[in-house]
């Protein structure tokens, strides 16, 4: 007989927040990713498109760990206008000895939200100029607000622009954001004017066609792209990524097949083989990241299951010690 921990996003908002620990929980896994160590399939993903919707399911072995875990993550974006949130899922969470059941994780996505703002903070930290002070978030969400948070953690930023398509959402976020992270945040008409002079951009939309423009961005600015995750999204311009001085992939397997890169191969202005930096070797300084203040650089984030196994695991190991959650017997 064994016994499985059930853990509710309730519990899981108690144990894990949006902070530097979470950051360094995918900084590390970034590290990990790099090592050539983790075991990490192709994302498998189901479409239903009449209800404009996705299920994605993301894993990744983290040699040293104790568990791994398997996410499903669904996001209908029309859900929004039925009253409910776009994205959910759990976490499932199996011992790396014996592949016992030890863990659901029933988060609605939150851990997948939290997962991936740390991931942009990385990016962040690793590529931007470290002076930058101006930040621009195209999109109006969850992860836009998540994003411009974790930003603050690792960039000392001094006022931010917001554009959305929902021009009134955007007005809001600002509002909000404003007043509760005490720093001016301004909602702009057009997504060039909200990224002008900008050091910082992120976008984080599942638009299907790009609302960065390549001729927008600055020298010295760095770009992290979220929104990219399948096929048919498409957020940046394909020129920013031949224009760029530096791209760099969270995992080139994924991007080359899902993330901006992969428009920028179809559209024939880089080749299918191209070889890039991954964020994880320049976490772990295999790699060359930022060298002057003057380049542009892309970060292509596509969401990675070592992130995870990652943020799982510090969930559990948290909940362990709180003696959180439901135990039953199986």
């Amino acid at each position: 007989m064994a016994e499985v921990q059930i853990l509710t996003e309730t519990d899981l908002r108690r144990l894990i927040t949006l902070d530097r620990d979470a950051i360094q929980c995918v900084e590390n896994a970034f590290k990990a990713l790099a090592s050539g160590t983790v075991v990490m399939p192709p994302i498998l993903r189901l479409d239903i498109a009449e209800a404009n919707g996705e299920v994605d399911v993301k894993t990744a072995f983290v040699p040293g760990l104790d568990s791994f875990a398997i996410k499903v993550s669904p996001g209908f974006f029309d859900n929004p206008a039925k009253g409910i949130a776009s994205t959910n899922g759990l976490m499932v969470v199996l011992s790396a000895h014996t592949g016992l059941l030890e863990a659901l994780l029933l988060d609605n996505g939150y851990l997948t939200d939290i997962r991936t703002a740390a991931a942009g903070a990385v990016a962040a930290k690793h590529l931007s100029r470290s002076n930058a002070r101006s930040a621009a978030i195209l999109g109006a969400g969850m992860q836009a607000r998540l994003q411009l948070e974790a930003l603050l953690l690792v960039r000392n930023i001094e006022t931010v622009s917001v554009w959305a398509r929902d021009r009134a959402k955007a007005e809001l976020f600002a509002r909000r954001a404003a007043l509760d992270l005490g720093i001016p945040v301004r909602a702009c008409p057009d997504a060039k004017e909200a990224v002008e002079g900008a050091d910082i951009i992120v976008t984080t939309t599942p638009a299907t066609s790009p609302i960065l423009q390549a001729d927008w961005i600055a020298p010295g600015a760095h770009i992290t792209a979220m929104g990219s995750d399948a096929e048919h999204k498409n957020e940046i311009d394909p020129n920013l990524i031949s224009r760029a001085d530096l791209y760099v992939a969270d995992s080139l397997n994924q991007t080359r097949r899902l993330g901006e890169l992969h428009h920028a191969i179809v559209a024939g202005l880089i080749a299918a083989n191209a070889d890039f930096v991954e964020l994880g070797a320049v976490v772990s300084q295999s790699a060359v990241g930022r060298t002057s203040d003057r380049q542009i650089t892309v970060a292509d984030l596509t969401g990675t299951g070592v992130q995870d196994t990652a943020i799982a695991t510090l969930a559990r190991t948290r909940a362990q010690s709180a003696k959180a959650g439901t135990m039953i017997s199986t």
